[in-house]
This record gives C-alpha cells, structure tokens and sequence, in this order.
C-alpha cells in the first residue's frame, strides 16, 4: 500500500474513534512490506496520532507499533498524553510502562528523550503523581517507605549532591518494570531529570493540597453547596464541550 494512503486511513480511523482499526492497518504493513516500512509511515504520522495508538496498550499481547517506536517519537506523544485529561493516568504509566521496559530498549534513551521536550518532565511528574509521597521519600532515605520519612524536604543542592551516593537500594529489588524501577532509573542514572521532575511533582501536590483546603473552607462557610452556577452550565460544561475538551 502506498505509504500517505496508509497515513490517510490510518487518521481516518483514528479521528473516527477506531483505534483497534488504525494499529491493524499498520500491523498490516509491517507484516506485508517489513518492519522498516512501518517506522517510515510512523516517522511521517503526527504525534498525536501515534499517540492515540500507543496509549491504548494491552498487556496481553505484544503490539508491533509498541515494539517499534523510537525515544523521540515516544517522546513527542507523552509530553501531549495531558491533552486526554485523564485524571487517573492509567493510560501514561501503561503506555510508559509497555514501551521503556520492553525487551529491547534503553530506558535511558527514551527518558533521555522526553526530558529534552518542553513538558517532558510535567508528564514524568503525571507519572508518578498517585506515588508523589513514596518517591519523596526515596529522593531523602533511598527507599520507598513513605512511613519512615519524617524529615524535611531535600533541597535542589541536596537532592544532586544525593544523587552520587551509593544506593540502599539495587536496581535488581525494585526491578518490577513499572514506578519503582523508572523512579531509581532517575534518581541515580538521570538525576538531573529526576530533580527536575521531583520539582514539577512538588509544585503539582502543593497545588492540589491547596485547592484541597480551599474546598473545605467553602463547604465550611455555610454548610451548603451552591448549584445555580452549575445549573446554568457554568461549572460544569456541557457534553459536547466536555468532549471537545478530552479529544485530540
């Protein structure tokens, strides 16, 4: 198949919500024309697209845009995966998760390649956003017990003189191909972009504390909740903004 048709139809699917459809169709390439044609037609597909393709992984198979994918252009739909709004960042820590740890690849390279992106490390941050406390800990101890961590903050200084000491952890006992593993992988082989995410993490948990707080002193005010806002369509928008908004 010609390859701008493939990329034509392949948008096609995806703008029509058929994403099982758009991985066929490439899966189909690879298959008839090789591996190499499949990264040409990736290499000229938008990053959004790839996108939309990668990060609805399943873990019970392999898929061969997943396998194929390099650094730069994983790099390029992670840091615009915000753009879906999802909340629980399943979606991110999957597509992270199936991609950097997969068999043949350097984690390093693909880290390496989203911390050079404006907004690489907010999407590292995202990533680790449901463990801010955990990572926080092991940044200070060099574990991940959150229960035993009582002392203050590491300052940027700390944070990178503690970069360079010699782990109380082995990458071998927290090799579990998810958070763990990706945070020690940071910390003591990307410290920089460790300290750079810890930083977007902090600002992100400090920012919800207060929006927390916030929420509460209102609730307190006269122990009701005001609707007429949301009646009227303004507090929460309306089904077809609410898609517009989580689409890309």
């Amino acid at each position: 198949m010609n390859h701008l048709a493939l990329i034509t139809k392949t948008q096609t699917l995806i703008a029509a919500g058929d994403i099982v459809g758009a991985e066929s169709a490439l899966v189909e390439l690879a298959d008839t024309e090789g591996d190499a044609a499949l990264m040409v037609v990736l290499d000229l597909l938008p990053a959004k697209d790839i996108l939309a393709v990668i990060r609805e992984y399943d873990n019970s198979k392999e898929s061969v845009v997943n396998l194929l994918v390099t650094p730069e252009q994983f790099a390029r739909a992670v840091v615009i995966e915000k753009l879906y709004k999802d909340l629980t960042r399943t979606h991110l820590r999957g597509m992270v998760n199936s991609i950097i740890f997969r068999d043949d690849a350097e984690p390093i390279e693909f880290l390496t390649a989203i911390g050079d992106l404006d907004g690489g490390s907010e999407a590292l941050a995202d990533y680790f956003s449901e463990k801010w406390s955990r990572v926080e800990a092991f940044a200070r101890t060099g574990t991940f017990d959150a229960m035993d961590d009582h002392g203050e903050m590491l300052s940027q200084t700390a944070l990178l003189a503690s970069a360079y000491v010699k782990p109380q952890l082995q990458q071998e006992e927290v090799a579990d191909q998810d958070w763990m593993e990706l945070a020690w992988i940071l910390r003591y082989e990307c410290p920089d972009l460790f300290i750079e995410m810890l930083m977007v993490l902090r600002a992100k948990a400090s920012a919800f504390e207060a929006s927390f707080g916030e929420e509460a002193e209102s609730e307190e005010d006269d122990g009701k909740v005001e609707t007429s806002d949301t009646d009227r369509g303004k507090a929460t928008p309306s089904a077809r903004e609410s898609d517009e908004e989580s689409a890309i």
